[in-house]
């Protein structure tokens, strides 16, 4: 008998003749996310479970097991041979010590001579008899004892499933490229995007000096609460410090940040496409702000051709902050340090600018020069 941490997962089951591509990649991503810890991870059929492990380490593993997407529940139990006496065995380390409960079969095996009936009445008539202080309810019992009969003479025994993240294991669904800033939505727009199984990269705009190193040093804390789900190695950084500055000394005040994204939306595709990413990402909401108007999202998709990802396109900002603080983003997110997008803030900024003054007063730019020069400051840093 031997301590497993058994994990689940979610829809890949449902991907057919394509579902062992699915489970390929979903065993990759549970290595990487347990990097670091002494394990072995072995594939049954629909289950896998990660055994060899040192006690000390089991918080940890159910943690991070827990972050990877494509898991759809996990429990901690006992794979054990299929006889009787193994699985009371087990079943006793994992039994409440009082109150009432129940014992639930499930026979992956239906070559075992019993069915799933008789082996919970054994089990659980075995378990009454060692302990008084235990009763049965099988309609609504306090606790339950799984016997899970699987194949190969073995036998899953555990006391409760644990909720995992659900989704579809990141980069079955291709890369793109994250626009994430010091705020609380880009982060939830990333992990959004990830559970749906896009492998994520993240570029981050700064404006230095007018923000700080601690601006920065924010945002890589950010990425790397993200990276747990998403998986990302690095973040790349690109200062817009002179854009911002032309565009302020050149260019109508009300359109600062306008044009500002128009940069970022140019120097974002460059990048992607260098790196092979399909589509950009970002946390915009629709009305949130003034560039996140309709006609502020135009302005932004006219300048590129890559398709532009917005998970919380249609979300208040209450259920962003709610996603924000399940994934551990959010008091990092509300740290009082600026970013790009403060500097040089008009007190009055377009919020439904017209395309055709956007451009005329973009003429007014080196656009290409701007660009180039912003891509010459790219930094990776590593998370």
């Amino acid at each position: 008998m031997e301590q497993v941490v058994i994990i689940r997962y979610a829809e890949i089951h449902l991907k057919g003749k394509n579902r062992g591509y699915f489970e390929r990649v979903f065993t990759v991503n549970l290595e990487r996310a347990l990097r670091g810890i002494r394990h072995e991870l072995h594939r049954t059929s629909g289950r896998y479970l990660v055994a060899n492990f040192a006690p000390s380490e089991t918080e940890e593993i159910m943690e991070r097991v827990s972050r990877v997407f494509g898991v759809h529940s996990l429990s901690l139990g006992f794979e054990t041979e299929n006889d009787l006496d193994s699985i009371f065995y087990a079943a006793k380390l994992v039994s409440p010590k009082e109150g009432s409960f129940k014992v639930e079969t499930h026979r992956g095996n239906k070559q075992y001579p019993l069915n799933s009936m008789e082996i919970s009445s054994a089990i659980g008539g075995r378990l009454l008899s060692e302990n008084k202080a235990l009763k049965v309810d099988v309609h609504e019992p306090e606790h339950r004892v799984y016997v899970d009969i699987r194949e190969q003479g073995k036998a899953l025994v555990f006391g409760s499933f644990e909720k995992g993240a659900h989704g579809m294991p990141v980069g079955t669904a291709g890369k793109g490229l994250l626009m994430i800033s010091g705020g609380i939505d880009s982060p939830v727009a990333g992990y959004m995007m990830a559970k749906r199984g896009l492998s994520v990269e993240m570029l981050h705009f700064h404006s230095y000096p007018y923000t700080n190193e601690a601006a920065k040093e924010k945002v890589v804390s950010l990425a790397k609460i993200l990276s747990r789900y998403t998986l990302t190695e690095k973040v790349r950084t690109v200062s817009v410090t002179h854009i911002q500055e032309e565009i302020h000394k050149k260019c109508a005040a009300e359109l600062n940040v306008t044009l500002l994204r128009r940069f970022m939306y140019r120097i974002a595709e460059r990048i992607a496409r260098r790196e092979g990413d399909g589509c950009l990402i970002t946390g915009e909401s629709l009305g949130q702000v003034a560039s996140q108007t309709l006609e502020g999202i135009t302005s932004s998709n006219s300048v590129v051709s890559l398709p532009v990802f917005r998970p919380l396109i249609g979300f208040d900002k209450e259920d962003i902050i709610e996603i924000s603080k399940q994934i551990g983003t959010y008091e990092t997110s509300v740290l009082p340090f600026e970013d790009c997008c403060t500097v040089f803030l008009p007190d009055f900024p377009a919020i439904k600018p017209k395309l055709s003054f956007i451009e005329e007063e973009e003429a007014k730019l080196d656009v290409e020069a701007l660009v180039e020069e912003a891509l010459s400051t790219l930094e990776r840093i590593s998370l």
